[in-house]
């Protein structure tokens, strides 16, 4: 299964004030993050990051990678440090990817685009960087763990989410 997520910001203290998390700490954000992570993706799933993933402070990313299950596919966020993109825990490393999912065209990046590849035939995008905050546009979702209740999740749920108006449940530790 392919799984879509974003902003985790792991060891981003900043994350806990500006976005208004709901943890006293962040070894609590840190840890509820990998358990919920853990919780829905398995070894054998794909997992596609669309940036900021953790901060150059926070430690080694090899190690925290290697704690979090699933294959990892990172897109490069604007607070993706080079510790961050080098790591060897990242199958593929890039700016920006399409792939086809379920039937779906996606175009994955993380900022949210106005326009995108194919947009008029039915593509979607998806993107984080928002934190939830902006306005949902036809086929463009955040896969932000704002926006999705603090866990990656599949383009199933992403897309059901939009079309019977339900909310992404919200984890709490």
């Amino acid at each position: 299964m392919i799984f879509f997520t974003g902003d985790t910001h792991f060891g981003d203290p900043r994350v806990l004030r500006i976005d208004r998390r709901p943890f006293s700490n962040m070894a609590e954000h840190d840890a509820a993050l990998i358990r919920d992570w853990n919780a829905i993706v398995g070894d054998d799933d794909d997992v596609w990051h669309l940036g900021d993933f953790m901060s150059a402070k926070a430690g080694d990313c090899s190690e925290l990678l290697s704690l979090l299950n699933g294959r990892k596919h990172l897109i490069v966020g604007n607070n993706d440090p080079h510790t961050t993109t080098s790591s060897d825990g990242w199958v593929s490393v890039q700016h920006y990817t399409e792939l086809r999912e379920g039937g779906h065209h996606l175009i994955l990046c993380h900022y949210a685009f106005r326009t995108w590849n194919q947009m008029g035939k039915g593509s979607i995008n998806l993107h984080g960087h928002s934190h939830g905050r902006l306005k949902p546009a036809p086929r463009q979702f955040d896969v932000g763990v704002d926006a999705q209740g603090h866990m990656p999740v599949s383009l199933g749920d992403i897309l059901a989410s939009r079309t019977h108006g339900q909310q992404p449940k919200k984890r709490f530790p």
